[in-house]
């Protein structure tokens, strides 16, 4: 790349496997992941962390006590290290954003910083945010809900021109509506995801209706399991992993796709939204304060309240018993996915906004 242009980098927080993903997604087999189109589109370098060629120091471990990992924090080191003024560093999170800005930031001549925040309003990110200059460091904050962008003006007086709110993303061309699997004989219930998710309301909900309720979701911690799903389940739910093509399987069986939540200021339970929407299903979610920008009735989607199984039933059963109602919602909800989800618009819209600054 010439060296008189500006260098864009992509920082994450945890290390993992995109090229394989870009692999999978190009024979078809996964979705495509936002940030490598990105990447493709500005062109922009891929930063993880790699302890290997960059151990973590004490003071990097004494730092993760309050943001990020040791290995996030040594990433940030070599970023600092190895950044120019006329560079961009895009951090696809907290976890990364924290420590480039903290280390980065501090720089006279430092890069432009920008910063993608999931869930900073908890008492840990407010203060990381304020002890490492946060607000000060980044020249821009990219959130995908208005509660995290209120925050930030309300906690840390960022100005508005330095928030883009930018709404979330599917990838409409893996998330397709299809044909049911062959052999279906019972109503199908479908739920996907593990975060702030309440199953034990869906299974007080479902538990004795007629229809089978089937939930993706792994994890190795009892907690989090303890926390989301009924002991035992409930004989007509089950629970299990699934793979990609598996799960847009699933969405296209379901004759109705729940996300039940806990209450929230983050946007937990929107990638199952948006699926369940690009498959052209009907969908049922709970109401939460960080799912603010997504929640219209009038978009394909039915509402309930958090804790509320009575009201998560009569969403649920009004649409297994009116089914030309539910294919009507099902088919705005989709449209909807395409006009103001799709990811290539979401990819376009940010590389704009980065090459702008």
């Amino acid at each position: 790349m010439d060296a008189a242009r500006p260098r864009f980098q992509l920082a994450f927080g945890s290390a993992f496997d995109l090229d394989g993903m870009a692999r999978q997604a190009e024979r078809g087999l996964a979705p495509r992941h936002a940030m490598r189109c990105l990447a493709e589109a500005l062109p922009a370098a891929i930063r993880m962390p790699d302890p290997a060629r960059t151990p973590p120091s004490p003071a990097d471990r004494l730092r993760s006590l309050l943001a990020g990992s040791p290995a996030a924090w040594a990433l940030a080191r070599a970023l600092a290290q190895a950044s120019r003024p006329e560079d961009l560093v895009y951090c696809t999170d907290e976890r990364i954003g924290l420590p480039v800005a903290a280390l980065c930031g501090s720089r006279p001549a430092r890069p432009r910083i920008v910063v993608f925040l999931h869930n900073l309003d908890r008492p840990r990110g407010r203060l990381a945010s304020r002890l490492f200059g946060l607000a000060r460091r980044a020249d821009l904050f990219v959130t995908c809900t208005s509660s995290q962008a209120e925050f930030l003006k309300r906690s840390l007086a960022v100005s508005e021109d330095r928030i883009l709110l930018l709404l979330e993303h599917v990838d409409c061309r893996f998330f397709s509506p299809g044909p049911a699997s062959p052999g279906k004989t019972r109503p199908l219930i479908v739920g996907v995801g593990l975060e702030r998710r309440d199953y034990k309301t869906l299974a007080a909900a479902t538990h004795d209706l007629p229809a089978d309720v089937r939930i993706s979701g792994f994890s190795r911690y009892a907690r989090t399991l303890a926390r989301s799903f009924p002991d035992p389940l409930p004989a007509n739910m089950s629970r299990r992993f699934y793979e990609w093509s598996e799960l847009v399987q699933l969405y296209r069986d379901a004759d109705v796709v729940v996300a039940p939540l806990f209450p929230s200021s983050y946007a937990a339970g929107v990638t199952t939204l948006m699926e369940g929407l690009a498959c052209r299903r009907p969908v049922v979610v709970t109401r939460t304060s960080g799912l603010v920008d997504y929640l219209s009735p009038a978009d394909g989607l039915s509402l309930a309240e958090p804790f509320d199984a009575r009201g998560l039933r009569r969403a649920i059963v009004e649409l297994l018993e009116h089914p030309a109602d539910a294919e009507d919602q099902a088919g705005r909800g989709f449209e909807l996915a395409r006009r103001r989800y799709d990811l290539d618009a979401y990819v376009d819209r940010l590389a704009d906004r980065l090459r702008a600054l």
